[in-house]
Order: C-alpha cells, then sequence, then structure tokens
C-alpha cells in the first residue's frame, strides 16, 4: 500500500510521528508540507468574521489569547511527549521518501508531486480545502482524521463543540473520505478513548484521540486499500457546521466539567 501525507510544518506531530506511523505499515511514497502564507490565514480571518459576525469573531480572539496565555505551554508538553513516544515506538522516515515544501495543497507543482508519487491513499492533515483534481488523483481516495463526529460536527474544531454543547458522547474522531462538500464523504469509521474533560484541552483530546487509535487506524488504512472498508450509513442524523471556538463556550464547558467532577466526588464520598 502506498500513502502520501500532506502536512502542515509547524505540526511536528503529523510532519514527523505520523509520518513514521505511515511509514512502519506502507510505503510512504511521499510527504507535501505546507507552510502557509500571511495571505491564507487573513483569508480564514475574513470568512470566519462572515461566517459569524463581528461581536462572536471577539469572542474568538478572547479565546485565542486565553488558550496562548493559559494552556498553550501545557499543551506543548503533552505535544512534545506525544512526538516522543511515537518516536520511540516507530522507526526513522527512510531518506528515500521525497518531500515537498509548498504554499497549497492545491498548487500545480503539488499536483504534479501527487501524481508522481502515485500513492493508494492520501492522508490530509491540512486546513485547506481540497479540489477534486487533487483528491481524486489516489487510487482508494484521499482522507481526513476529523477531530468531531460527523455528520454532527463537520467544519473546524468538532471535538471542542461537542464538549462545550455537553454532547460527550460524540466527542471523537471520524475517518472520512473527501468529497466535494465540507465533510460530507464516506464515513469509515469513529474513535474516541477516555479522555479527561476536567484536565485535558479540546487540542490535545482532538491530537491524542488519533494517538490512541494508531493501530486501528492501521488496520482500517489496510481495509480501505484492500477494498474490504465499507462506509457507515449516516443517512437522517442531524448535520450541522462548527467554527472557531469561543471563550464563553469554553468557561461554560470547564464550569459544568468542574461540577460534574464535584458531584463525582461527593457521590463517591457519600457511599
Amino acid at each position: 500500500m502506498r500513502t502520501l501525507l500532506i502536512c502542515h510544518g509547524c505540526e511536528p506531530v503529523s510532519r514527523e510521528g505520523l509520518a513514521r506511523w505511515l511509514a512502519s505499515f506502507s510505503d510512504l511514497a511521499g510527504i507535501i508540507v505546507l507552510e502557509e502564507t500571511r495571505g491564507r490565514f487573513l483569508k480564514r480571518i475574513r470568512r470566519e468574521i462572515s461566517r459569524v459576525g463581528v461581536f462572536r469573531f471577539i469572542d474568538v480572539l478572547l479565546f485565542r489569547i486565553y488558550y496562548r496565555l493559559f494552556l498553550a505551554g501545557r499543551d506543548r508538553r503533552c505535544e512534545e511527549a506525544d512526538l516522543l513516544a511515537l518516536s520511540e515506538r516507530y522507526g526513522a522516515i527512510p531518506d528515500s521518501v521525497p518531500v515537498l515544501e509548498t504554499h497549497s495543497p492545491k498548487s500545480k507543482e503539488a499536483r504534479r508531486f501527487i501524481e508522481e508519487c502515485f500513492p493508494d491513499i492520501m492522508l490530509a492533515r491540512c486546513k485547506s480545502l481540497l479540489r477534486e483534481r487533487i483528491y481524486s488523483i489516489p487510487r482508494c481516495g484521499t482522507f481526513v482524521m476529523h477531530p468531531g463526529v460527523c455528520p454532527e460536527y463537520r467544519n473546524a474544531h468538532g471535538c471542542f463543540w461537542a464538549l462545550a454543547e455537553d454532547d460527550l458522547e460524540r466527542v471523537g474522531m471520524t475517518m472520512l473520505q473527501i468529497d466535494a462538500g465540507v465533510d460530507t464523504g464516506p464515513v469509515h469509521g469513529y474513535y474516541s478513548y477516555d479522555f479527561d474533560e476536567l484536565v485535558e484541552s479540546h487540542i490535545a483530546i482532538q491530537n491524542r484521540v488519533v494517538l490512541r487509535n494508531l493501530d486501528d487506524l492501521e488496520v482500517k488504512f489496510s481495509e480501505i486499500a484492500e477494498g474490504a472498508s465499507c462506509p457507515i450509513d449516516t443517512s437522517g442524523r442531524e448535520s450541522a457546521t462548527w467554527g472557531q471556538p469561543w471563550l464563553s463556550a469554553y468557561l461554560r464547558w470547564k464550569r459544568r466539567a468542574r461540577a460534574r467532577a464535584r458531584e463525582g466526588q461527593k457521590a463517591e464520598g457519600d457511599q
């Protein structure tokens, strides 16, 4: 099975950790490393303002500030520990694996690179929506490990919004094949783990929901390559798109989590 990884250069767990994982059970045919430009960053900001309005975008900015001040350091240490564990478990990426650095997975050079690598499966760990002329190149399709349960939590930060909506049964990851919509393609699996909503941030949860399920994901990729994976029927279920986290929603989630923890401790004490 030939695989190809698209990821951001600023995300070492994907760039190094998941690349090592793919190389451990498949022929990693290539890696596309994306370096985001200022223009693309500003475009995402304009899109979010258009989606939620200026007032709610202030809520988004406040969360970004809060995260950087109080959460980012701990998440960075967790990420470093996770990457070290992946490096110890999986061998180094072979020197023979070609790497393309580019600003966009939709560029002509990216398309040419993918065609030359001729992958069976492509794993897209990127924020950009891919065009059909890109995601249709691999023989078995292009897949994402979407941080959220689809179709209920499509688009960005599905784990965060499931937590914020107190929908704990739908905190997880969806193995999804890319199509022309936004997280509307065939679903090939759901994955979760025993997360700690009181201690962990949504970033830690959405990273670990992938890393704690790598063995099962390896099996799933093999089934997809062999044509043995049957998509899950999601017809008739609610479908919604979500966006960037809000500080107000984060504080509401954590307040509920603390209250739930106190109730649990009280129940244990009464026993």
